[in-house]
């Protein structure tokens, strides 16, 4: 990850605020660029145990455990890693509990890999299919109100809630040679 003072745009900035004020204690990902400054933020966040993950599922796991702590977490991944957990999401709803994350779409707006397009059209209904609210966000402008929403019924209502971030929101994908 790089330095801490890159600069990030405002609606990042405003994810990790709704996070922080909504008393999160964990958060869990496997490293992703669109989460890069969620993940930057966490890490230099003392009040914050920021948890890497091999793979997505774990996160779910996590999640739950950390309610039944007494502690709110939340799980970062991409689309791609939604297809880890659907298997894991049935622990979510055995168990009744609360859960909340935020996903990177891929697949979409000008994706440059062919192979993330089938998991990131499937994202919304595997979500939905395990019993996992759907909300979606596409602008800048809407992000505080969905992803504050979104957390406010997985904390609050006891849902189980995924808030999709678009690839328009996210920005182009460029494959890049090294």
């Amino acid at each position: 990850m790089s330095n801490i003072t890159a600069v990030a745009p405002a609606w990042q900035e405003t994810i990790f605020k709704v996070l922080k004020e909504g008393g999160v204690r964990q958060i869990a990902y496997v490293p992703d660029a669109g989460h890069s400054h969620v993940i930057r933020s966490a890490i230099a966040d003392p009040d914050i145990e920021d948890v890497v993950l091999t793979t997505e599922e774990e996160g779910v796991a996590l999640c739950g455990g950390a309610w039944l702590g007494g502690q709110r977490a939340v799980l970062l991944m991409q689309s791609s890693g939604v297809g880890n957990c659907v298997n894991m999401f049935s622990l979510l709803l055995a168990a009744d509990l609360p859960f909340f994350t935020l996903v990177t779409m891929r697949g979409e707006y000008a994706e440059f890999n062919p192979w993330q397009g089938p998991m990131g059209r499937a994202t919304p209904a595997a979500l939905k299919m395990m019993g996992i609210h759907v909300l979606r966000v596409s602008k800048a402008e809407e992000v505080e109100e969905i992803v504050s929403a979104g957390f406010d019924a997985a904390f609050l209502a006891g849902e189980r809630v995924a808030v999709l971030l678009g690839q328009e929101l996210i920005g182009r994908k460029k494959w890049e040679r090294k």
